[in-house]
This record gives C-alpha cells, sequence and structure tokens, in this order.
C-alpha cells in the first residue's frame, strides 16, 4: 500500500474462504441464524482512493454489471459521509480481480477496505466497533472484513470471535456460473436446523486434525447448490481426484467457489497446472491465508 496526504493506493481487499457454513434455524424477520469460521485470504481486488475537496464521491472504473450508485464501494463512502458529516468527498477506483457470485466476499470486503481506508484518509478517527456497525447496513459480511482477523462468526454473521488458525494454502475453482445467494436460501430443501456448535468445539477438533481445521462440520448450502448448477457438482468432482490436498474440497458460502488446503504453495500450484490442462474454461487461483487485514491498523 502506498500513502500520500491525500491518497491511499494499493489497498487489497482480502477475499475470505467459509471452513464451513451452518444454518442452525431461520429467524422471524426471515434471515437466518448461521455459524462459520472465516479465512482470511492474500489475494482479492486492489482498491485507490483519492481524496476530493468538493465533497463529491465518485467511482472512476466501470465494473460489469453494476451501476456506480450500487457499488457497495460508493455506498459504504456515502454511508460513512453521512454518518459523520465529514466536507471531504473521494474518488475510488477498483481493480477487480475477484469473481462475483462466487461466494468469496468480493463486495462486502470492497466495502469494509473503503471504510477503513476513508476512516484514515478522511480522519475520522472512528473505532472498530463503530465502523462494524455501520458495516451490517451493507450486508451481513462486511462487518467481518472490518473486524479484519480471522473469526468465528454466529448470528447473521455478525457475532464475531478471533480464532488462531494455522497457515496454509489453497487452490480456490470458480466455474463459470453465477450463484444469486438469496435464491439458495429460498431453496425449501435447505438445511435450516444443524445443531449449533461452539467454539470450543471447533478448537478441539482442529486440534485433533494434526492442526488443520478444513475437515470441520459441513457447508449446509453445498449439496442444494450442487444439485442445482452442475458446474459446481463437476468442479467438486474433479477435485475427488486429488490426492495431495489437506483435507477433502468443499464450497465456500453460498458458490459457486470450490476450494482445498495444501500444506504448500508448490503442491497447490501443481494441481492448478494440471486443471490447466484439463479445464481451460474453469478461473483458478492459488492463495495463502492471512492472519489480518492488511488495513486493520486503520482502526482502533
Amino acid at each position: 500500500m502506498t500513502e500520500t496526504q491525500d491518497s491511499l493506493r494499493d489497498c487489497l481487499a482480502p477475499a475470505k474462504l467459509n471452513l464451513f457454513l451452518h444454518i442452525t434455524g431461520r429467524r422471524a424477520d426471515g434471515y437466518h441464524n448461521l455459524q462459520t469460521v472465516f479465512q482470511l485470504l492474500d489475494w482479492g481486488d486492489t482498491l485507490h482512493f483519492k481524496r476530493r475537496q468538493d465533497g463529491r464521491i465518485t467511482r472512476t472504473t466501470e465494473v460489469d454489471g453494476v451501476p456506480a450508485e450500487q457499488d457497495l464501494t460508493v455506498r459504504a463512502a456515502t454511508l460513512l459521509k453521512e454518518h459523520t458529516g465529514t466536507r471531504d468527498g473521494v474518488e475510488i477506483d477498483i481493480e477487480k480481480r475477484l469473481p462475483m457470485g462466487a461466494g468469496l466476499g468480493g463486495g462486502s470486503s470492497d466495502a469494509a477496505t473503503t471504510l477503513l481506508a476513508l476512516n484514515r484518509l478522511w480522519k475520522l478517527h472512528l473505532t472498530r466497533g463503530e465502523l462494524q456497525t455501520l458495516a451490517l447496513k451493507l450486508g451481513a459480511d462486511v462487518p467481518f472484513f472490518v473486524f479484519g482477523k480471522n473469526a468465528f462468526a454466529e448470528g447473521v454473521g455478525e457475532a464475531l470471535e478471533t480464532v488462531q488458525l494455522p497457515a496454509r494454502h489453497f487452490l480456490v475453482v470458480t466455474p463459470q456460473v453465477h450463484v444469486p445467494t438469496a435464491a439458495i436460501f429460498s431453496e425449501k430443501s435447505l438445511t435450516r436446523d444443524t445443531k449449533p456448535c461452539t467454539i470450543a468445539v471447533f478448537l478441539a477438533q482442529q486440534a485433533t486434525q494434526n492442526g488443520w481445521p478444513d475437515s470441520f462440520g459441513q457447508n449446509d448450502m453445498q449439496a442444494v447448490v450442487a444439485g442445482k448448477y452442475a458446474e459446481v457438482a463437476q468442479v467438486l468432482k474433479w477435485f475427488s481426484g486429488i490426492k495431495t490436498s489437506i483435507t477433502p474440497a468443499r464450497m465456500t458460502g453460498s458458490g459457486a467457489s470450490v476450494f482445498a488446503a495444501f500444506s504448500s504453495r508448490a503442491e497447490a500450484e501443481a494441481v492448478q497446472t494440471e486443471l490447466h490442462e484439463v479445464q481451460p474454461a474453469w478461473r483458478s487461483a492459488v492463495t495463502s491465508s492471512l492472519d489480518t487485514h492488511p488495513l486493520f491498523a486503520f482502526a482502533a
């Protein structure tokens, strides 16, 4: 990241993985109660911010299918400006790498990075707790990225507790399909009664799996998505033939991305090479775990 008095450049908005995702119930307001562990990655979109003195908030790059007024970065900046009354504005430039509708948290991470970056650039000095409260108005995953550490999450994803996870490397594969989260949550066949667990149970099982947490629980959405989208089922089937991953592959979020963990980056890259030879149309990335958000220090 490069910082000047009037700009912040090369700000990583990291992707996330859901190491497991349990749906434990449905609330009266229609939202679902979840339990998950969020894992930050060293891969994501890159955002650039330049202060404007005229108070305007603008996005200087086009994002396919996302008008500026609907972009979560613009919405985050507008929310922060209205909340604080600052007279500053900002130009936002986005280098988009994360596929949309993939379960990697791309838009949510962009929004959180915007809140953290502008808290610094606009000299607002809001606490992390204040930013997380604002973040929840933008989406259920946004508070996690503001929280900025790997976390055991409950509620709709806003109740967060830090967890220590081992360093490892991932191959993330995304077929050419967009999975709408709301539609999957609406499916009648979706399991909504998984028995709640505790963070202590998760940590205890992690200790019995040679330090690898990726075999705990399941993603309750995976069977539904794989049944509706043959492309996701094909990725899962392809991963089942890979013997060098630490644990079996799993879908993240509501899909469509599928990931597997490896003990070394070289092993993940070797499998990615195999993938390119047999399925060149699938998008893939080799990425490593992160312990904290790169802009973690921008809020107390």
